[in-house]
């Protein structure tokens, strides 16, 4: 399988809410970027491993936003590195307003599993929409 075809994989186990199946895809010291003006994330944003994500990033999730999806524009396949194209749609509890913001994702994989996630989102559109 190409990383490409791992990569959308991954994304389509999350859209069904098979978190166990996205992480257990991905290098077991996965260094994770997350963007800092998500509401959730604390310090710089930089997790390691996959049960460090879970547990400070996507388990958060659900906690601050209802009907929360990616929806995927593009993939720009550079072999060991592919970037994401696309939005985050949902409602942001706090306000109860619908938003929808620019994101972007860029891994890096090493061995065929993803080994390093950076995260670009226009958050102020999440927060304040």
């Amino acid at each position: 399988m190409s990383n490409l075809d791992t990569l959308k994989e991954g994304y389509q186990n999350f859209a069904e809410g098979n978190i166990e199946a996205v992480l257990s895809m991905w290098d077991e010291k996965i260094v994770w970027h997350a963007c800092t003006g998500l509401p959730y994330i604390k310090g710089d944003g930089v997790f390691i491993g996959p049960q460090d994500v879970l547990a400070n990033v996507l388990a958060n999730i659900p906690e601050h936003f209802d009907d929360f999806s990616i929806e995927i524009s593009d993939f720009i396949d550079g072999g060991d590195k592919i970037v994401m194209e696309g939005f985050y749609t949902g409602v942001y509890k706090s306000t109860r307003k619908r938003f929808k913001a620019n994101a972007t994702h860029t891994w890096t994989f090493k061995n065929g599993k993803p080994a390093v996630f950076f995260q670009a989102v226009d958050t102020a559109l999440i927060i304040n929409p």
